[in-house]
Parts: C-alpha cells; structure tokens; sequence
C-alpha cells in the first residue's frame, strides 16, 4: 500500500476538515494517507521555514492557506502554469528533492461552475471581491468564455490590478472595474469576499439588484446557505453554494499529490456528513 505524509500549512487552521476530508477519500482509494496541521501561529517559525522542513521530514506535499498563498512563492524551485499566472499557490507537491506549487482553487472553482450550474450564460458576468480568492474565480471565469468580467472591490487598487493581469493573460477588454450595479444588466454574480461568512455576517450588496435573469455563486460555505444566496434564492435566481469549489480543490490536491483519480462525488458526500462541524480554514 502506498504511503503519503501530506499537511496543510495556513494561520488559525486548527478547526480545518481538509485533514478529515483527505484522509477518507485516501482510504476509499486504499492509500495509507497521514495529513497533518502545520499552523503558523502554533509553530512561531514563517512559512519558508515549515516549508524547509516538511521537504527534510519527507512530506509528498502541502496545502497552502491563508496568508500563505503567496509568502511561499520564493521558497519554491517551480511553478505550474496555473499558479504562475495567478500569482498565488495553495498545493506544494515534493518531487525528487523539487518543490513545486500548483494552484488548483481555480479549477475547483470552474469544475464547480460546471456541475452545480452547467447552462447558464456566461457572457457578462460581475465578481465581488479581487483578494486571493477572487483572483483564481476571474481566471477560471474568463478561461471559461465570459467575454466581460466587471470586477468589484472596496479596494480599487486591488481591482485595478486584478484587471491589468487578466487583460495580460487574456487580452484587452475582457475585463474592466466596476461598480455593484454593474449587477443590473449581468448574466451572473460571484461573491468571492468573507461576507456571510459566520464571523462577517450580512450581505455583500443592496439585495434590490438581484433579478430572477441573475445566476448566483458564493464561495463561501460556512454557512452553505449565506445571506446572498437566501436573498437570491427568495428572488428567483439559480444559485451555487461554495462547498463544491472546496471540494474539488481538495480532490485536484489529492490528485496531484498521490497520482491516484479521487471521486468526486463521493468526496462531496463526505464534505456534508462532516459541514455540521465547526467552523474552518480550507
């Protein structure tokens, strides 16, 4: 039976099901699969450090998490296209002494797009939120067809420079700062910020914007059931939660980890047995 030593390296992760929810497809898959919390709080040494010695103690790999995604980059020996073009890395993979980093928050993302809401339009579409998260979703939006992406964050900086590296991977035009009534006229809305989630709780926009025309996605998930998609549901609008995108991260690290082919869908079974837990990092 192979043998995997993974962990998950992030600040506050204490809580996380990433361990619980690795380990159990692992074992559906018949690998002998050990995944441990490496926190940055807990081990008061900074991510260059942890990343050194979990190459030393023989990791196969690591999930990377908040305020890691990017501290990491310059300890790493190569990076995968996707990560190269995000700028940002949450899976290491430990190969022949080599460290890797991969990103695949946007391909989770795009994988969920297409199994929870496979026909909808994606011509226009609005993002709320340009950090980490929101990033890896305009990527997978634009590689997925959208032919105008507005981008909207409290810091317009940081939109502005989401927006100038979208338009340098994929041309000029296919994305442009925006407003929250850009909502109005959009075939989509995705919320890509920390509202609704438990310890920000409210919605990220005057709920008078949403139409029943409007498809919404949330990546939050704790709660599945956030305010915005409450109100979008009540408005008549298809919407996704955000446990799907979680999931199928988690099974693309699996993946790039240990070579084997995770279930999908049975990994999304055992993400709801275990969603009643408390709350966590990803």
């Amino acid at each position: 039976m192979s043998s995997y030593l993974i962990g998950l390296v992030g600040s506050g992760i204490g809580p996380s099901l990433s361990p619980a929810l690795h380990e159990r497809e692992a074992a559906e898959l018949g690998l002998r699969y050990s995944y441990r919390l490496l926190d940055l709080d807990v081990l008061g040494a900074p991510v260059g450090e942890v990343l050194a010695a979990a190459r030393a103690e023989g990791f196969a790999g690591l999930n990377i998490t908040h305020p890691a995604k990017q501290a990491v980059l310059p300890h790493l020996d190569a990076l995968a296209e996707e990560a190269d073009a995000l700028g940002a890395v949450n899976t290491v993979v430990f190969d022949g002494g080599r460290a890797t980093g991969h990103n695949t928050d946007a391909t989770g993302f795009a994988r969920s797009l297409r199994r929870g809401l496979p026909d909808v339009a994606l011509r226009n579409v609005v993002l709320l939120g340009a950090g980490g998260a929101g990033v890896a979703v305009a990527h997978a939006l634009l590689a997925l067809g959208t032919e105008r992406l507005g981008v909207h964050d409290v810091d317009q900086d940081r939109s502005a420079a989401l927006v100038a590296a979208l338009e340098r991977r994929f041309g000029a035009g296919r994305a442009v700062t925006c407003g929250p009534e850009a909502v109005r006229t959009a075939d989509g809305l995705v919320h890509a910020t920390p509202t609704g989630m438990a310890a920000h709780p409210g919605l990220p926009l005057d709920e008078s914007l949403l139409r029943e025309e409007l498809w919404v996605a949330d990546i939050v998930y704790r709660p599945l059931e956030t305010a915005l998609l409450a109100a979008a549901r009540a408005r008549g609008c298809r919407v996704l939660h955000g446990g799907g995108m979680v999931v199928l991260q988690a099974a693309e690290s699996l993946r790039l980890f240990t070579g084997a082919d995770p279930d999908a869908d049975r990994m999304l079974a055992h993400f709801e047995e275990l969603e009643g837990e408390p709350a966590h990092a990803s």
